[in-house]
């Protein structure tokens, strides 16, 4: 992975490379693509026999001293002692609890895009930092990579408006040609940049994962990886209490423990990373280009970065450590 600074201004950042090597693994992540992703776990329900899957939505939930009852669309209730809400960002689950949730907006757009391109990328990740926000281009197989483009919400209206050989040039001239010529694929993502998190993780019976406890912009691969870590945090969780014995609805407040100090450092680092970019102020522009200076230059405070970014010692779940008798 690199970071190229093309704010273009007075302090610029040296650039920065990542190996995954130089911490003993063989990459830093895989990008995969949302559909293959979504079959792929699709198929896994499938194949899970104790999984019941109900094809229907939930209309409200009601929670007390007996459980959580919820309504689903079609007119049947379920009734349990724990609720995970997976359900976004407009999260009824979280409203059930009374859980609130803390937000704030970037006067920023961000654009997903998938394409084309004629020169190798070598499996390297390669992130512009530009006056406005991140451009990322990550690879995928082939010659082939995804892009996150965050612009101002102005800019993401012309850049969304663009197609055919206009779009492709765009984002040619924007990724300075290190891809060579590129063609983007039919379709885009356009997504409000903003930034939200829940007041409670765990509170009432009701665990909260994903985007229903986190909210972040499309910077850094956070979101995803958060909320995998939020599912198998509550599980090991549950699952322990099963065992003992106890009540599955007392696992609210360890989870909420458990994953504050992950999901807390993940917010302030995007949301710091974001305005060093937007900011005006030199001063802040000098310590985000010296901040870089040194993780590119000292070799163990390099080394930690890429550990804590791959595999974050506050929060990781004993499943993602290889304790699979946890």
């Amino acid at each position: 992975m690199r970071i190229v600074d093309d704010t273009g201004r007075l302090w610029r950042a040296p650039e920065v490379r990542f190996e995954a090597a130089e911490i003993g693994l063989e990459a830093f992540a895989w990008n995969i693509e949302n559909a293959h992703l979504v079959t792929a776990l699709w198929d896994s329900i499938a194949g899970m026999p104790s999984l019941t899957h109900v094809e229907t939505t939930a209309q409200s939930i009601r929670i007390d001293d007996a459980g959580v009852a919820v309504t689903l669309a079609d007119g049947t209730t379920l009734n349990c002692r724990l609720v995970i809400g997976a359900d976004g960002r407009n999260s009824i689950c979280r409203s059930a609890a009374g859980i609130a949730l803390d937000s704030r907006a970037y006067p920023q757009t961000a654009l997903t895009f998938t394409l084309a391109h004629t020169r190798p990328h070598h499996d390297i990740s390669t992130e512009f930092h530009t006056a406005h926000g991140p451009f990322t281009l990550v690879p995928l197989p082939v010659a082939r990579s995804s892009l996150v483009c965050v612009v101002a919400i102005d800019e993401a209206e012309r850049l969304g408006g663009l197609t055919g050989a206009a779009l492709d040039a765009e984002i040619e001239r924007r990724s300075h040609s290190i891809l060579g010529k590129t063609h983007v694929e039919p379709g885009h993502g356009v997504f409000s940049m903003s930034v939200a998190t829940a007041g409670e993780f765990g509170a009432n019976r009701v665990a909260l994962v994903g985007e229903a406890a986190h909210l972040f912009p499309p910077i850094g691969a956070q979101g995803l990886n958060l909320g995998l870590r939020d599912a198998v945090t509550i599980a090991e969780i549950a699952g322990d209490i099963h065992r003992l014995g106890g009540d599955i609805a007392d696992a609210t407040a360890e989870y909420d423990r458990r994953r504050r100090p992950d999901i807390t450092s993940r917010t302030v680092a995007v949301d710091l990373l974001n305005r060093s970019l937007l900011s005006d102020f030199l001063a802040v522009q000098g310590l985000r280009g010296l901040g870089l200076y040194a993780i590119d230059r000292i070799g163990p405070l390099r080394r930690a970065a890429m550990r804590e970014g791959v595999a974050p010692r506050a929060g990781m779940p004993a499943l993602m450590r290889g304790e699979t008798d946890a």
